[in-house]
């Protein structure tokens, strides 16, 4: 199902969500409608405003609704989700010429999808986010950082090699959120040092939301990515940066004095089976967070706090099966916060639904 409507409040896109989801829906693709040219732009986020959206939308079939009912405890359960979505998802989308990042097969949104999906179902999440991704690189094929089915591989093959190039989306940073996923894209396509990136994202954060506490670059960094110390062998994402941009550094080993001082105290994303002792520790410092918040009466209009950290507490009061802390922060939360991020929302929905049941 297609859906177009103007959006002039994100709380309007979360209220469609909602019925969609509620209808038995699963959304695979929000897009901006440009009405002057009355083509389909690229990807956006699904709660920016003023401007009118085009929403896919889907209902599984083939049986899966049914296996999930004996799946939902077992990791199976994931990967057959993770198989039914990939299947409804665009494989290309070309703007002038050019293939345009498919946001929606990024390995971080389909582990929010599925995520969601096992919410709304009343089931706990079986899987954390490093081993969703360790699992995806064994199961499916990447291309671009997206995931495919092995069938849709050859038709996005086929593609790229009459289109232009790749465009990735240009991101709009607003929020802790937000910002490390620009950083994710600026430093997967070139990993930078300290000094480099942090011009651009200073110029980025202009927008960043009066609610929502601000970090520090060196935080972000700390938190999400990983930097070469110079001490051991590149790291592979750094050697294919410098060997592809630089001909003096081409075909030169990993432990290669010149390549390695060129390389020295560049951030870069790491991959999944790194990436795990760097959730743990960002998880904590959200959770410690979140912890503070449960003395807090109230949370004020002009109080900042860290959505993230909510998101990760509420994350682990459902799979904890603590309703009640859910409900109990969300009410500390003005309203507007609340109703206009469909991720805080659902746990709050789903969490006062099961309190019901009980």
């Amino acid at each position: 199902m297609t859906v177009e409507f103007s959006n002039t409040k994100a709380s309007a896109w979360n209220n469609i969500q909602t019925s969609l989801t509620e209808a038995g829906f699963i959304v695979s693709n929000v897009s901006a409608l440009d009405k002057k040219q009355g083509g389909i732009n690229a990807n956006i986020s699904q709660t920016a405003v003023k401007q009118d959206l085009v929403i896919s939308a889907y209902k599984p079939n083939g049986g899966f609704e049914e296996r999930f009912l004996s799946e939902a405890n077992s990791e199976e359960g994931v990967w057959d989700f993770t198989r039914t979505h990939l299947k409804y998802l665009p494989i290309t989308k070309l703007q002038a010429g050019q293939l345009v990042a498919i946001q929606e097969r990024d390995p971080r949104i389909l582990f929010d999808q599925m995520v969601a999906y096992y919410v709304r179902k009343g089931y706990p999440v079986p899987l954390s986010s490093q081993e969703f991704q360790i699992g995806l690189s064994q199961r499916f094929a990447e291309r671009d950082s997206m995931i495919f089915l092995p069938e849709q591989v050859a038709e996005y093959d086929r593609k790229k090699m009459t289109a232009k190039e790749l465009v990735q989306l240009s991101l709009f940073v607003s929020d802790e959120a937000s910002a490390i996923q620009w950083l994710r894209q600026l430093l997967r396509s070139k990993p930078q040092t300290f000094s480099d990136i942090n011009p651009f994202f200073m110029q980025e954060i202009g927008g960043w939301k009066k609610q929502e506490k601000s970090l520090e670059l060196s935080t972000l960094l700390k938190q999400n990515f990983l930097p070469y110390d110079g001490k051991e062998k590149v790291p592979e994402q750094i050697h294919a940066y410098l060997s592809t941009n630089w001909k003096d550094m081409r075909k030169l080993p990993k432990d290669d004095p010149t390549l390695m001082a060129k390389a020295k105290d560049r951030w870069y994303v790491p991959d999944p089976t790194k990436a795990g002792d760097l959730e743990k520790l960002r998880d904590r410092d959200l959770l410690k967070e979140f912890e503070s918040y449960k003395a807090v009466r109230k949370f004020k209009r002009n109080d900042r706090f860290r959505l993230e950290a909510v998101r990760t507490g509420f994350k682990t009061a459902w799979q904890a099966r603590d309703y009640q802390t859910i409900i109990t922060i969300a009410e500390k939360i003005p309203p507007k916060i609340l109703e206009e991020d469909p991720k805080l929302l659902m746990w709050y929905d789903q969490a006062v639904t099961r309190m019901g049941d009980q």
